[in-house]
């Protein structure tokens, strides 16, 4: 079996090769024996309230009852949920699963083209919105198939009187809430209210039921509807619970929960691995405010911390971080993007705790591959794929590569998605009949198992008939004292087909493109040196704080063009 699967003889001991993914029903019955199991324990907390496994049973329960008997919605129908992280999202999400209705993940900073493509493609019946949302929601309504909008305010479950004066401060001092007027719109806390009057009825979830239609790929093109099953999460919180194993005493941690949990990454690692655990997840709504998100952090003696390399950079550069508790801290994993060798040992120096690479996608629910938990330091690699997964490295033909060589990663295993939301076509291009998911990453592997990441197939950079990987580039410059974030992308180039080029934002105000280029020159090969340096106050971003290289290679070709 290993020679096959030469990463099983590097799993930690004991980690098993395979899990029981069907151990579970559902979600819910997951849920449903973490509520019974940890009732008294604090599950959510989030802006100094904290609300217990029994109170999220009971309220997600009532959410259940009023979409099923008020709302009259049926088994598979669709709730689109738009918020940051909140009380009300949990609340939300176990309550139209326990429903067996599907939850729509809708990301609270679309664009009205956006929110209606993704209202209209999933054909969701409800929606529940962040006031400070609502006006979107209000542009797009009438064209889509909604029939309920819930709204509820930031401050509406904080209870009195903190939560009124939370409310009153976005809406007339910070001005956050813009207008809206949405009639017959419920206000989330009545829904409870309506939701309590009624018994939540037995409902039968099967494994192969979509849990979550979980948007992706909208920085390529249209975003698809990524189809997760209670069977695809069910096998990855397996997954996670076991690669995690005995780090983890349940009803005993405290997770940092700041990418939004309408992520992927958040949605599983945080919310539901955590939630089996009988952990307490700590939400942080505006994790960009960084010296606010700071000062939580120092009131909590947290254990466990998820995030993407932005995040991790932007705590590390923010005074005060290093005066935190990490006392109980042994956990903190990172995803989403690449992380960089520089963030990761600086992490390790300030925090004492070795910051694990890990990898997946929204087609995989998310976790595919990640490094052990008892790694000494950072590695440079994703990771070992986890139990129950398998990955291989293809060429263009679907051939599968040897050891070392570069090729696409590709994935198999009970978190595959089922296939993208009414796009048979697009899923036929995305899982071969094999049943191999091919991610669009080129990686290669090593003879002991471990994966590295080489770069996305699309943001490959060419020069004269050179692959250059702009993560690569980015790692080398990230370690100049002077730089805090950088970029490379691909620019057009009469001689070379293509350049490089990076975007940098300074850390040193001095820092000069002369200082940059000498630099690379020292550490990296002719035709990886970039050709072109630009400073910018800051990057593209995703929501998620992942950095938008398109967005940079498309304003690159219009000044090229312009030129």
């Amino acid at each position: 079996m290993s020679t096959d699967r030469p990463w099983l003889s590097s799993y930690p001991p004991g980690v098993p090769a395979e899990v029981d993914v069907d151990a579970y029903r559902s979600i819910v019955a997951v849920f449903e024996e973490a509520c019974a199991r940890y009732r008294d324990r604090p599950a959510f907390a989030n802006m100094g309230r904290c609300i217990t496994y029994g109170d999220l049973d009971r309220m997600s329960a009532d959410f259940a009852a009023y979409l099923i008997h008020e709302l009259k919605l049926k088994k598979g129908d669709r709730v689109a949920l738009m918020m940051p992280n909140i009380l009300q999202y949990p609340i939300a999400i176990f309550g139209v699963l326990r429903a067996g209705l599907t939850v729509v993940n809708t990301n609270p900073m679309y664009t009205a083209r956006e929110l209606k493509h993704q209202l209209v493609d999933s054909g969701a019946a409800a929606i529940v919105v962040l006031d400070n949302f609502a006006h979107v929601v209000e542009q797009v309504l009438a064209e889509t198939q909604v029939k309920q909008v819930i709204t509820t305010g930031v401050g509406d479950l904080l209870g009195f009187p903190k939560g009124p004066l939370v409310n009153f401060v976005l809406k007339y001092i910070k001005k956050a809430v813009p207008d809206f007027a949405l009639p017959g719109a419920q206000r989330f806390a009545q829904t409870l209210q309506l939701g309590a009057k009624h018994r939540l009825p037995a409902v039968d979830i099967e494994p192969s039921d979509i849990a979550f239609l979980q948007y992706t790929g909208g920085t390529t093109g249209v975003a698809k509807g990524a189809m997760l099953t209670h069977r695809n999460l069910v096998a990855n919180m397996q997954q996670a619970s076991a690669w995690l194993g005995a780090g983890v005493e349940p009803g005993k941690e405290e997770i940092i929960t700041a990418l939004p949990l309408y992520h992927i990454f958040a949605l599983t690692a945080n919310c539901l691995v955590f939630m089996k655990f009988g952990g307490l997840n700590h939400l942080i709504t505006n994790p960009r405010d960084m010296p606010g998100f700071v000062k939580t952090l120092q009131g909590i003696r947290f254990t466990a911390i998820t995030g993407v390399n932005t995040l991790f950079n932007g705590l590390l550069n923010t005074p005060g971080f290093d005066k935190c508790d990490f006392s109980r801290l042994h956990l903190t994993l990172g995803g989403g993007m690449a992380v960089q060798r520089v963030v990761a040992e600086r992490w390790k120096k300030v925090t004492g705790v070795t910051l694990v690479e890990a990898y997946g996608l929204t087609e995989t629910s998310p976790a595919a591959c990640i490094n052990p938990m008892d790694l000494d330091e950072y590695n440079g690699s994703i990771g070992l794929p986890i139990p129950s997964t398998e990955a291989c490295i293809k060429d263009d033909d679907g051939r599968m590569l040897p050891v070392g060589e570069v090729g696409e990663l590709c994935i198999r295993g009970p978190q595959v998605m089922a296939g993208y939301w009414n796009r048979p076509e697009e899923t036929a291009k995305a899982i071969d009949q094999d049943g191999w998911l091919h991610t669009g990453d080129m990686a290669r592997m090593d003879e002991k198992g471990y994966f590295y990441i080489v770069d996305r197939k699309k943001d490959m950079i060419l020069v004269s008939g050179f692959n250059v990987y702009p993560n690569e580039i980015e790692d080398v410059i990230a370690q100049m004292p002077g730089v805090l974030e950088v970029a490379a992308v691909g620019v057009p180039d009469d001689k070379a087909g293509e350049a490089v080029k990076v975007v940098i934002v300074k850390k040193d105000p001095a820092l000069t493109a002369d200082q940059v280029k000498a630099y690379c020159r020292e550490n990296l090969t002719g035709y990886k040196q970039p050709k072109y340096v630009e400073f910018r106050s800051e990057l593209p971003k995703s929501n998620v704080g992942k950095i938008l290289r398109r967005e940079l290679r498309d304003s690159a070709k219009t000044e090229s063009q312009a030129a």
